[in-house]
């Protein structure tokens, strides 16, 4: 059976709209909310196993908005807020539907810092930590954390079904030599393009270019730009962006519940 791999989120931190910006993007978005970008997070449904790649403060929006109903184990790209601000929401599925803890594997530096940030919710979570390049089988599903850069420990995932293989990499700024000869030829590149225009932070994230160079780079067979923050450094609208992202061939520009057949 194909898996199946679901876009929850596909905005940067502030998300679209953001409640203080004005610009075009998120004025477009109060407009037309079906163009809103909540923050990023995955979720894959092999049919048999149920896999959540972070946990945006979006969260629960997300999961209604994609009928999700059930989580089997969470993984963790990185311990930034708008990538795991959303994990209290699993609090009473756990305890109302579930009725025992889901393994939740994060980076290694990060366990100290989970506890940190959620005393509460200890008997809510299994956790582990997760190892760069050890292969987790989860059914049909391989899932493989590689390193990204991101300036803290961060991993993207290489995840292969069927024979189809996919790497997501929501904060990255390009890939350390070893991911990207592992991740060559994927049929899926799903990965950071945070700015449109300059970007403010090219040790952490990629602007849209930079993603598409990506992508050409590592001969990924269609590459999707995703951890979209829209209002910087020089603001876009939805169709503003697909006509620039239509110069590429085999690029497209990820929307949240996009879903991916692998």
């Amino acid at each position: 059976m194909e898996a199946t791999f679901i876009l929850l989120g596909t905005g940067a931190g502030p998300g679209l709209p953001s409640f203080f910006c004005d610009c075009v993007g998120c004025q477009e978005a109060r407009s037309n909310p079906e163009l809103a970008r909540t923050r990023s997070g995955a979720f894959i449904d092999t049919g048999n196993s149920k896999i959540l790649i972070d946990a945006s403060p979006d969260l629960r929006r997300q999961l209604i908005r994609e009928n999700i109903t059930q989580v089997d184990c969470i993984f963790m790209t990185h311990w930034h807020y708008d990538h795991f601000g959303g994990l209290g929401e699993l609090e009473y599925y756990v305890k109302l539907a579930r009725n025992k803890a889901i393994p939740i594997f994060l980076p290694p530096s990060a366990v100290k810092q989970f506890t940190d940030a959620f005393p509460n919710l200890i008997e809510i979570f299994e956790v582990k930590s997760w190892e760069f390049n050890k292969q987790y089988s989860l059914g049909d599903l391989h899932l493989t954390p590689l390193p990204a850069n991101h300036g803290i420990e961060t991993a993207g995932f290489l995840l292969e079904s069927m024979g189809n293989r996919l790497a997501y990499y929501p904060d990255t700024a390009g890939l350390p030599e070893a991911s990207a000869a592992k991740v060559r030829g994927v049929d899926w590149l799903i990965c950071d393009a945070t700015f449109h225009g300059e970007n403010w932070f090219p040790h952490a994230h990629m602007s849209i270019e930079q993603a598409v160079d990506l992508g050409n780079q590592i001969r990924a067979k269609k590459t999707v730009i995703t951890h979209l923050a829209i209002h910087y450094s020089q603001p876009v609208t939805t169709n503003q962006l697909a006509e620039e992202v239509a110069n590429y061939e085999n690029v497209y520009v990820a929307y949240d519940g996009m879903r991916i057949k692998f």
